[in-house]
């Protein structure tokens, strides 16, 4: 467990510093109220979970989850949904009418907590005995940053295509906790420099673990969010190496025959810290990601074979109830298993058919009733890849990845997907290379910046 965050005081304040704001974009934030002025104000302000891991009433961007189709919806589910979420499932061309957009405005506010560490340790002596807390934090300010910026651009610009990337707009990108800093929109190419170049800092700067404080960044996970930033850009060399880094600091999984099934009572069967967790983060439990407002995908269910104990581990009747945390939150951080998937995956589009499935092998014997596991095997490396692919849907079922997984796999027309989803009697798709795989610019944000582009849709 993380150790008790000091001063209680300051973080009194800083709750109610960032509850009196909205958006964190548009509107500048009132820092009156705390002005961090040593490393014990900077490491309060970064280990204040609602704002920098998403717990509470905060977190992640969620409408990822919300376009993708890890799960099904009713009629009568999806009348108790927000506006916003109500036409992000049926992927409407016009998402937002006015209102605050919390996948925007909470996302900056991370951002902007991760500035204001930065601009005060510039001003704060960074050698003696103050040399490596001081480098810890300078590390974990620009993870948070970095994490935050990846997130926004999964919902707010197009995936990554090197031949578009210099031209497609990205996400603004606020460096400064300057509150007269000029917003503009930076390219995909300027974002995702931007966030490798946060990375690369930071991994010059933090331990190679945080001696259990999973909420803390640390050197594996900035292997790992470096690994998912090269898989999504189909960069699947860099994906691998990056995701071999982090296996090599961090291959520990669960046995989930060791595991109880979900009671009735409490029924979420894995607890938040549990050992493959490497980074806790959550997204936002809104509209059909939250726990029980929406069912797992049918089809999906069926494919989990009886041996199988993910089966009974992530679902509780029609729901799924697997989420990597004993309180619900929609985990969306760094974990073993989401590296395992992805080296393998890399395994088998490099070629090497014996790697790739001895990694899809060591997974599922660990998912499996005791004794009853018998390895996959594969012909040849495309075999291995038919095979993997289905897995890592199943291991990583709403965990805030399908997302980006379609986005990225559309580009490949062996493996693009029109996604169909029935409302209220009424049938929707979204097909690849539809413009509606990027969300648009919140309405408030664009009125608080004339000329800002917006994205089509």
């Amino acid at each position: 467990m993380r150790n008790p965050i000091q001063p209680c005081l300051f973080i009194l304040l800083s709750l109610f510093y960032f509850s009196c704001r909205k958006d964190f974009l548009n509107v500048n934030p009132d820092n009156s109220f705390t002005v961090p002025t040593t490393l014990q104000d900077c490491q309060a302000l970064l280990d204040n979970p609602l704002v920098l891991n998403g717990w509470g009433n905060s977190g992640y961007p969620s409408l990822g989850e919300t376009g993708s189709d890890d799960y099904t919806t009713t009629s009568g589910l999806y009348s108790n949904y927000s506006d916003i979420d109500q036409q992000a499932v049926i992927w409407s061309p016009q998402i937002f009418t006015g209102q605050q957009v919390d996948d925007w405005a909470v996302t900056y506010r991370a951002v902007f907590t991760a500035n204001d560490v930065l601009s005060t340790l510039s001003k704060i002596d960074s050698g003696g005995s103050q040399a490596t807390p001081w480098k810890n934090i300078r590390g974990s300010a620009l993870f948070f940053r970095a994490f935050s910026f990846y997130q926004l651009a999964q919902i707010f610009a197009p995936a990554y295509d090197s031949a578009k990337a210099a031209e497609d707009w990205g996400i603004p990108l606020r460096l400064s906790s300057d509150v007269n800093e000029k917003i503009s929109r930076a390219s995909v190419q300027q974002t995702y420099d931007q966030i490798l170049q946060d990375l690369s800092q930071a991994r010059t700067l933090l331990p190679k673990d945080t001696f259990g404080l999973a909420t803390r960044p640390s050197r594996a996970a900035i292997f790992g969010l470096l690994s998912r930033i090269y898989l999504d850009a189909r960069n699947y060399p860099l994906a691998l190496r990056y995701a071999d880094s982090c296996l090599q600091l961090n291959h520990q999984l669960m046995t989930y025959d060791t595991i109880p099934p979900p009671p009735p009572i409490n029924p979420f069967p894995f607890h938040r810290f549990n050992p493959e967790v490497i980074f806790h983060a959550a997204y936002l439990a809104s509209g059909p990601s939250a726990p029980f407002r929406s069912y797992a995908d049918s089809q999906l269910v069926q494919t989990f074979q009886a041996n199988d104990l993910r089966k009974k581990l992530f679902f509780q009747g029609k729901y799924f109830v697997g989420r990597y945390d004993e309180k619900g939150y929609n985990f969306c951080g760094v974990a073993v298993d989401e590296m395992m998937l992805t080296r393998a995956e890399c395994y088998a589009r490099a070629g090497n058919t014996t790697a790739a499935m001895a990694d899809l092998n060591t997974l599922l014997q660990t998912r499996w009733a005791a004794g009853t596991f018998i390895p996959f095997t594969a012909t040849d490396a495309t075999d291995a890849l038919r095979q993997i692919l289905p897995e890592r849907r199943k291991e990583l079922l709403f965990r805030g990845t399908r997302w980006s997984d379609l986005r990225r796999l559309n580009k490949d027309a062996r493996t693009a997907l029109t996604l169909t989803r029935t409302v209220n009697g009424k049938t929707f798709t979204l097909t690849p290379g539809d413009p509606r795989w990027v969300y648009p610019i919140p309405d408030d944000v664009l009125s608080f910046n004339p000329g800002m582009p917006q994205n089509a849709r």
